[in-house]
């Protein structure tokens, strides 16, 4: 079990093209505050093409928290 409750980081994510921020949790689910607002794939860039987040197949998401598994791995 990790030592912490939850960390973050913000990163930009070429999905949604804008700044969204990884949270995981010390049981590693993640959740991304991105996903509220794109997830519908209502929101659309100035090309009028939709933007859509990945939700549970994120893959900066699932980086982050494998980065951290393996941090604590050490």
């Amino acid at each position: 079990m990790v030592g912490w409750q939850v960390t973050a980081t913000t990163v930009r994510c070429d999905q949604v093209q804008d700044e969204v921020t990884l949270l995981v949790y010390k049981d590693w689910s993640v959740r991304c505050t991105g996903y509220a607002k794109y997830a519908a794939g209502k929101a659309r860039n100035r090309n009028g093409q939709s933007l859509h987040c990945r939700g549970t197949e994120c893959q900066l998401a699932n980086q982050y928290r494998k980065k951290l598994q393996e941090e604590e791995s050490n």
